[in-house]
């Protein structure tokens, strides 16, 4: 007979920031939830992030995808507050605002489109010509044309969203393995009973699978062929003592300037697509380098801290997967968030945990199907 330690309701395949998300959702509806990590919690996407929660600055047409971002986005301040009195980890939600940068007349005529779409759902959001940016951002270059300001976005430390979503289900009851790999799923009539590991075999009702980039793997072991690939993304920082720059300065030209409580400036970054290998290269960096000192030019004098890359999961359409499999019962899937990982961790705790139940939105959900892109079934 299975020993009880070994038989739970829900096994979650992948500790990072969405595989912690959804087993604190679920630990906190009493569901008896373990959580599987390879390696070690939050080590791959999770912890490279800058941790931006730009719904309105990277997603640009109304539509289901951008409605889940808002939502998210809602919550981080209720999120905040409810984990830092649990676990006692300060998420940094930090929400000073963020400039989309303008950088020609072109570029500039699409952004204050943008912001007057962008009003429908944030009022307070508005279009910025050269001086008034200097104003509020006095180190930005001379050159910018102009930019949307967002006064309510913000960001977060990702690796410690990471780690107290997972602390809060530990509290909560959750059993979390790490070092301890999934080597296939177990089935019984085409619905999953269990999972294989390296620590033995795992009971349980129900399976999530949120993997990130390495999701495509245990589903083509059930005859599922979706697609979600690697996208390594290069990054670096620099360190001031007094700050350069008080809001995010995004670019469309794949820049990012994100400045962090501890006077640390994340800057990234660079795009690679089908490769796991995390790598910084010089090339990569330089391209940051150049792109960031055109945006803020003092930042070429800034100290050197550091860099790193991480490794997003992006799918043949954009827009994540979100739902049980079509015909392996009790199998699902959060995993394809690509560079939302972080703003659409808590809405997706809680649409897992709802689906679970059997309590899910299906109008909200019919757009991230696992079998929407006539995914290849053998």
């Amino acid at each position: 007979m299975e020993k009880v330690k070994n038989t739970f309701d829900v096994a979650i395949i992948g500790g990072g920031i969405n595989g912690s998300s959804i087993a604190y959702q679920l630990s906190k509806i009493g569901k008896k939830v373990v959580l599987l990590e390879k390696n070690q919690l939050a080590c791959e996407a999770s912890s490279a992030a800058a941790g931006m929660l730009a719904a309105q600055a990277e997603i640009e047409q109304d539509g289901p995808f951008f409605q889940l971002a808002l939502k998210s986005q809602s919550m981080f301040q209720a999120l905040s507050n409810e984990l830092l009195e649990m676990t006692g980890i300060d998420i940094e939600f930090i929400q000073k605002g963020m400039i989309k940068i303008a950088e020609t007349e072109e570029m500039a005529k699409e952004v204050q489109q943008q912001a007057a779409f962008q009003r429908n759902w944030d009022p307070e959001i508005e279009w910025l010509d050269r001086n008034s940016l200097l104003k509020l951002e006095p180190s930005l270059s001379q050159n910018v044309t102009g930019g949307m300001y967002l006064p309510n976005d913000g960001h977060v430390q990702p690796a410690k969203l990471s780690q107290a979503f997972a602390n809060a289900a530990e509290l909560l009851g959750a059993t979390i393995l790490e070092n301890t790999e999934v080597l296939s799923l177990i089935y019984e009539n085409d619905r999953v009973i269990g999972v294989k590991t390296t620590l033995g075999n795992l009971h349980c009702q129900q399976v999530v699978l949120a993997t990130g980039a390495w999701a495509s793997k245990l589903l083509q072991e059930t005859g599922l062929d979706i697609t979600v690939y690697p996208v390594k993304g290069e990054c670096f920082s620099v360190k001031t003592d007094t700050p350069i720059i008080n809001r995010t300065i995004f670019s469309d030209k794949r820049c990012y300037i994100v400045p962090k409580r501890n006077g640390e400036i994340y800057i990234g970054a660079t795009q690679v697509e089908n490769t796991f290998d995390k790598k910084v290269t010089p090339g990569g960096i330089i391209r940051l380098i150049e792109r960031a000192v055109k945006l803020v030019p003092q930042i070429k004098d800034a100290p050197w801290e550091r860099v790193w890359a991480g490794v997003r999961p992006q799918t043949g359409d954009g827009l994540p997967y979100i739902g049980e499999h079509p015909f392996k019962k009790g199998l699902f899937i959060a995993a394809g968030h690509y560079r939302n990982g972080i703003l659409l961790s808590p809405v997706t705790g809680t649409l897992v945990a709802d689906l679970l139940q059997g309590k899910s939105d299906e109008n909200l959900l019919k757009a991230f199907r696992i079998d929407r892109n006539k995914a290849k079934v053998y």
